[in-house]
């Protein structure tokens, strides 16, 4: 008999259906072979599910299998085949009617004794089930909550494999698992930190402002102690919410890496990425033998801050280009090219020199010319370039660290923020762009139109400065930004100097 049950394999971030076949024939001798590019976790699905099967009280009589996984021609990998193999192997024997399976997916690791382990891409898989019109979606009770966040479709978590049989032949009805969405949306969307505990900077608390405002990058550059670190974290506290859209997003991500928090059906903060800066290629844009994804892609719709940025290798830096361009990153092996979401706000700190005190009045600084040369030259020009502002964070003076007063705080800031970025979903609606960072070409030209007084102050500037085409791009961006914090329309020249202001690295290399 053979006996067909439907599942799905990962392929980036998104789930695609698997038919898993089996042949169950009483004639020739017994063996078991399976085909359909099975790795070797789902080559060994086989030994789990035959101790899970004995384990749990079902015996299979001696038979010739055999299991091919279709389409045949994609790689299937992971440990979610264990649960749909168990079960398709009881309905190709005759242990549970074919009719039973039909409209169900089934994903799940089974342990030797039965048991359901939680396996990842959840909501990856819920997703497809749901567009497929899938009676019903059966998980590990670990993984019910996340993929119950897809609506329109019933999720059963279930805790081993005798509980998926009997539910199956209407022996014991399985609880479809619901998510209140409001519920996590108020528990999780909390912050421990303000910026209201950043004495002084406010400065660097502006230049946050902007960039948050118009999802620019960002680079600090300070001595030791003077707070880059700390006022980099609090970033998240000031930028817009998660749309639900976005939230799915993120959590695949973090599902299919298997990188999602305990209790976390769904992502609802925008996530916050600190790597060491020891980090190889390979984590920080992914990859590995089967690709995963790797820090720019769990920084999706969030922050990466890479602290101490000269001491990443230099490699390692440039291959963020792309993804800072296009918002996305391209994996390619011999056999499978991936494409993960890396639409980010990248924001770095480093040091003024190697030993990090030059221009610090305080310390004197060690260093000789030659050696702040080659420390600053470990950053390409083109990287500076993708980075919208360069913001001098000076070390903060006694008095302001008694200071009593709060400064700028999160509330006031984001309010601000959001304030700007609804300018900027109404001035680009119906367009392929949702903030100013993402303006280009004739979009640019459009939006950021300069009087004849500001092209006048923006030529003498390009002209001494030696700014690059790349950064000129990112003035008027910027420039547009403020502009829009100011709630006015037109760029003026005070806008544009004030962005101009936020390039320090191009006026020291000049």
């Amino acid at each position: 008999m053979i006996a067909t049950i439907a599942t799905s394999a990962l392929m980036g971030i998104d789930a695609l259906p698997v038919a898993l076949e089996i042949d169950f024939s009483r004639q020739g001798l017994p063996a078991f072979v399976m085909v359909g590019l099975a790795e070797g976790a789902v080559r060994e699905a086989k030994e789990r599910a035959f101790s899970a099967l004995k384990s749990s009280g079902y015996k299979l009589p001696p038979a010739r299998i055999t299991v091919n996984l279709a389409p045949a021609d994609v790689r299937k990998e992971g440990s979610a085949y264990d649960l749909p193999l168990a079960v398709g192997l009881m309905a190709a024997a005759g242990i549970i009617p074919t009719d039973a399976l039909h409209g169900w997916h089934l994903a799940g690791e089974l342990s030797l004794t039965g048991g359901l382990k939680p396996v990842h891409g959840a909501l990856s898989m819920a997703a497809l089930a749901r567009a497929k019109n899938a009676k019903g979606l059966i998980l590990p009770q670990a993984n019910a909550a996340e993929a119950s966040v897809v609506e329109g479709l019933p999720v059963y978590g279930a805790a081993s494999l005798a509980q998926v049989v009997g539910h199956l032949l209407g022996h014991e009805e399985l609880s479809p698992c619901v998510c209140d969405l409001q519920a996590l949306w108020r528990e999780h969307e909390r912050f421990l930190v303000d910026f209201s505990e950043v004495k002084g900077q406010e400065h660097a608390k502006r230049a946050i402002e902007i960039a948050a405002a118009g999802n620019h990058n960002l680079l600090f550059l300070g001595p030791p102690g003077s707070g880059k670190t700390m006022l980099a974290r609090r970033i998240p506290t000031v930028l817009p919410p998660l749309s639900f859209g976005e939230a799915v997003e993120v959590t695949k991500v973090y599902s299919v890496s298997g990188s999602l928090p305990p209790d976390t059906p769904l992502m609802v903060t925008r996530p916050f990425r600190s790597p060491h800066h020891t980090i190889s290629d390979a984590g920080l844009i992914g990859g590995g033998h089967y690709p995963r994804p790797g820090e720019v892609s769990l920084a999706h719709c969030g922050v990466l801050f890479l602290d101490e940025l000269p001491e990443f290798k230099k490699h390692v830096l440039e291959v963020l280009r792309q993804p800072l361009e296009d918002g996305q990153v391209t994996i390619s092996r011999a056999a499978i090219s991936l494409c993960y979401p890396a639409s980010l706000m990248l924001v770095a700190a480093m040091n003024p020199c190697p030993c990090g005190y030059l221009g610090d009045e305080r310390h004197a600084c060690s260093c000789s010319d030659m050696a702040v040369q080659r420390y600053r030259s470990r950053l390409s020009g083109p990287l500076l370039d993708r980075i919208d502002l360069h913001v001098e964070v000076p070390a903060v003076d006694y008095k302001e660290l008694r200071a009593v007063g709060q400064g700028s705080d999160s509330a006031s800031m984001r309010e601000r923020i959001l304030a700007a970025r609804k300018v900027q979903a109404e001035r680009y609606a119906g367009l392929p762009l949702l903030t100013n960072s993402q303006l280009s070409g004739r979009l640019l030209e459009r939006f950021c139109h300069l009087g004849e007084a500001e092209h006048t102050f923006l030529e003498q500037a390009v002209r001494r400065l030696g700014l690059s085409a790349r950064a000129f791009t990112r003035i008027l961006r910027i420039g547009r930004t403020i502009a829009d914090l100011a709630g006015v329309e037109r760029l003026e020249v005070a806008h544009l100097a004030e962005a101009i202001n936020y390039r320090s690295m191009d006026r020291q290399a000049r």
